[in-house]
């Protein structure tokens, strides 16, 4: 769990892995602990690799080439999935996509393409996609080089917080994708798996050192 507090503003933010499914939950917290209403917004970010680090590592822009997008909007998720370079690869597939509770927010805007969300001559510490807190472009397909954006306008009146959690996912094939984005986007879901995380014994495990 990590805290901050800057400019009126505070958050917390707990990471979880699932004990049953392969999926990371990351809660963010957002509280307005100031007098006035402020409206502000939050912005996911990930870069899609779907294959071993050692084959990212070894050819980072060729491996890129093979990751095509999608946006279920019913699920309001981003799938992403690598297409084989040979025919006894396997293709997975991801999902990241946002649960929020709380005060309300505005409309969800998404982006797969790293240059529209970075801009030409930009990093990911000051992408373009931030400069003015407009909507997200939507671009997916066959990026030249994909990742997994989600942008959450909303409005906090003072002492008023906002929830929201983000959830990415893997599995084997497309539809086993959106059945387990499907079943995670359930506040009962992340509360369990919150839950569990907190009460998993670590006494269970047993380590070898050498």
């Amino acid at each position: 769990t990590f805290w901050h507090r800057e400019r009126g503003i505070e958050t917390r933010t707990e990471i979880a892995v699932s004990r049953d499914d392969p999926v990371e939950l990351r809660r963010v917290v957002v509280t307005n602990i100031c007098q006035q209403r402020r409206a502000l917004s939050a912005t996911s970010y990930a870069e899609i690799v779907l294959s071993p680090p050692a084959t990212d590592s070894a050819h980072p822009a060729f491996s890129k080439l093979f990751v095509q997008t999608q946006i279920d909007a019913a699920l309001q998720t981003i799938l992403a999935t690598r297409r084989p370079s040979t025919p006894a690869d396997p293709t997975p597939w991801l999902f990241h996509t946002v649960l929020v509770s709380g005060s309300a927010a505005g409309i969800l805007t998404f982006e797969t393409d790293r240059m529209r969300f970075i801009g030409r001559g930009r990093d990911a510490d000051d992408p373009q996609a931030l400069d003015s807190g407009a909507a997200l472009s939507g671009t997916t397909g066959p990026v030249l080089d994909a990742v997994a954006a989600i942008h959450v306008p909303f409005v906090l009146e003072a002492g008023a917080s906002i929830t929201l959690d983000w959830l990415t996912g893997v599995a084997t094939t497309r539809e086993a994708c959106v059945a387990l984005a499907r079943k995670v986007r359930d506040a009962r879901a992340t509360e369990q798996m919150l839950e569990q995380a907190g009460a998993f014994d670590l006494s269970s495990l047993r380590c070898g050192i050498s």
